[in-house]
């Protein structure tokens, strides 16, 4: 199956962060192909490269990039909601990148089912 993934929530303020990554981890080790994940409103937050979390908690941020890089996600972070955060091209971490909605609907087209994480 082909999934698209939507990430609406940052990831040290809710858990939809985490579930997201965990959904697609498990997909992808099942065989299935995360076709885009895409991260709007604070979900943007994930793809910070200054974000440090304390060394005892996990790192999302890394843990998106390193995952994007292994199985060649497309990690895509709305433009309008991440420059409403101060987010721009030179803080994304590895393996993001900004574009707009039109990847969303894309993204709901292509795969088979859009899960999303967050409201």
């Amino acid at each position: 199956m082909k999934f698209g993934i939507l990430v609406n929530e940052g990831p040290f303020t809710h858990q939809a962060s985490d579930s997201a990554y965990r959904f697609a981890e498990a997909a992808l080790a099942k065989g299935h192909e995360v076709w885009r994940v895409f991260f709007y409103h604070d979900g943007v937050n994930n793809s910070n490269k200054l974000a440090e979390p304390q060394s005892d908690d996990r790192n999302l941020v890394k843990l998106w990039s390193e995952l994007g890089r292994e199985h060649d996600l497309d990690l895509v972070v709305c433009v309008a909601a991440a420059l409403r955060r101060g987010i721009k091209d030179e803080l994304l971490a590895a393996g993001f990148r900004i574009s707009g909605l039109g990847q969303l609907v894309e993204a709901g087209i292509q795969a088979d089912r859009l899960v999303v994480f967050g409201d």
